[in-house]
């Protein structure tokens, strides 16, 4: 159930109720999950509009955006990996139409440790949401 945080400038993004869609969405899919409400509806992207002025690389430009997403830990292997980074990548310069942010987009990956990773006011290890899942799937059958 990852959380993504997107930042970047106001007004970078034009609809960033989409862009949180199809940015959870993404990773969801690429994870591999059951599509069960507790993915469903715990994968989620929070897109963080920063001051104009807020945001500059050396060179003093601000056109950048930073997307975090974290995991729990061993969610993604090396092709799960590249092709997060990849896609969001892909996604982010889509939702602001400059084809050429891609080029600026940073996107970092983040595993929170076991027990770090907090859903309805548990600190769950990865043994804990995976039994948590496969009890879900057990009911809805």
């Amino acid at each position: 159930m990852p959380m993504i945080d997107v930042y970047a400038v106001e007004g970078t993004f034009p609809d960033r109720a989409a862009l949180a869609v199809d940015l959870a969405s993404a990773v969801m899919r690429i994870e591999e999950v059951p599509v069960i409400p507790m993915f469903r509806e715990n994968t989620a992207a929070f897109v963080h509009e920063l001051p104009p002025d807020s945001l500059r690389n050396v060179a003093g430009d601000g056109a950048h955006v930073r997307v975090q997403v974290l995991t729990n830990a061993g969610a993604l292997d090396r092709d799960k990996q590249l092709a997060v980074v990849r896609e969001l990548t892909d996604i982010v310069a889509a939702a602001t139409g400059d084809p050429g942010l891609a080029a600026r987009t940073w996107v970092l990956l983040t595993e929170a440790a076991p027990g770090g990773w907090g859903l309805a006011g548990h600190a769950n290890t990865n043994e804990e949401l995976v039994l948590a899942a496969r009890a879900e799937i057990a009911r809805l059958s």
